[in-house]
């Protein structure tokens, strides 16, 4: 595989597959028409220009890898509700490439390792959970025959954002992204730590939105734990949402090699880092291609 120009590791389109699958449910999640409801939130006016594959094309000049919406929840529907929308996002991503290409996801309750087998067989860049799947160290081990398997096939995994409880009116829009989401991260970046790497050595992970800033709170763990935490070079930190501040924190802590760049399209946009020209190629080419291939471009 040649490495291209930029890789955005993290993006977000709903396929036609996917989207006709979600009007066909009778229960949260699920869209009317371009209305989506989810459980115990308000209803939500979904833009139909954000999930135009020819329109997000055209924006985009290098390689694009596109994730299910975890916050949706669809992985942790019952086995028998997540078959068939977790069936339309594979087929209908499929479709898209060689525009894109994907992350597979699995069923959180029953994981049909059969198919994600195939689906990595057949391109899917590596598998995508969410982290409430990786809350506490007790659920790498929960995760045990799925994570054997990506790693098997030397493919990585891809934390991301999970559901997060209907919010209480007192909260503003903004506190799922903001407050829930860091949370979620930074528990699945100390599970990791504390149980995942020791158990799957060679596997490559890497966890959106900077880790919710985990790495930034090492000198915290090394002055409770009194131990240090050296770099772990299968462990990545993607960097939607943040831009010179947060990566440049994150650099601190972990070093230029482990970051890589995701936008979170349409939610969000990629951020200048201004870190320098070197940085910038790092982050863009060489780290996320050795994320998904364990080779340098």
């Amino acid at each position: 595989m040649t490495a291209p120009r930029t890789i955005d590791i993290h993006q977000h389109l709903w396929p036609v597959d996917l989207i006709e699958a979600l009007r066909r449910c009778s229960v949260p999640p699920r869209l009317d028409g371009w209305t989506l409801y989810l459980p115990g939130e308000p209803a939500y006016q979904v833009d139909p220009a954000d999930h135009d594959p020819q329109s997000r094309r055209a924006t985009e000049s290098g390689r694009i890898v596109l994730g299910l919406s975890s916050p949706l929840g669809i992985e942790d529907l019952p086995p028998e509700q997540a078959a068939p929308l977790l069936a339309a996002w594979h087929d209908g991503v499929a479709r898209l490439r060689p525009d894109f290409d994907a992350w597979a996801s699995v069923a959180g309750r029953d994981p049909d390792l059969t198919a994600l087998r195939q689906q990595l067989a057949q391109g899917f860049v590596g598998l995508q959970i969410p982290a409430t799947a990786l809350a506490g160290p007790a659920d790498v081990e929960r995760l045990g025959e799925v994570l054997a398997l990506v790693q098997a096939a030397d493919r990585p995994v891809f934390v991301h954002p999970g559901p997060v409880p209907a919010a209480g009116a007192d909260r503003p829009a903004w506190w799922a992204a903001v407050v829930d989401y860091p949370t979620q991260l930074q528990a699945a970046w100390w599970a990791w730590f504390a149980a995942g790497r020791s158990q799957f050595p060679s596997l490559r992970v890497c966890f959106a939105a900077g880790a919710g800033l985990a790495p930034v709170h090492h000198e915290r763990f090394q002055a409770r734990a009194g131990r240090t935490v050296t770099v772990d070079p299968h462990t990545f930190v993607e960097t939607s949402s943040y831009s010179r501040q947060g990566v440049d924190a994150l650099t601190r802590a972990v070093g230029v090699d482990p970051i890589v760049v995701g936008s979170d399209r349409p939610y969000g946009t990629p951020h200048r880092t201004d870190l320098g020209e070197a940085a910038r190629t790092a982050f863009t080419q060489t780290n996320p291609y050795r994320l998904l291939t364990g080779e340098r471009p």
